[in-house]
């Protein structure tokens, strides 16, 4: 049975505070994708992805496996519905698959 992490800072409004203020909430916003990543596909699907970032509300997801790449690029519109249903419409705009 794989183990379930959870970043400490996803609970913590002070750390949500001092992001909002630093600016780096996309980055926050990064990670939680990133778990969100880790709990829906396989652990060895999940280990081909290098990099999980944010950019102008476009999510950038860097890949190491092409067959992983492709399955992500031919299904670009439905992992962005799902980002969306589960992060909120408003925080994305587009997926890149890189």
């Amino acid at each position: 049975m794989r183990k379930n992490k959870k970043r400490e800072f996803q609970s913590s409004e002070l750390v949500k505070s001092f992001a909002r203020i630093y600016g780096f909430e996309d980055k926050l916003l990064a990670f939680e994708i990133k778990d969100f990543l880790e709990e829906y596909l396989d652990e060895s699907l999940f280990n081909e992805i290098e990099s999980v970032n944010l950019e102008n509300k476009t999510i950038i997801i860097k890949i190491d496996s092409p067959l992983l790449k492709n399955d992500f690029k031919m299904r670009r519109s439905f992992y962005l519905k799902k980002f969306q249903d589960k992060f909120g419409e408003e925080k994305f705009t587009d997926l890149q698959i890189l």
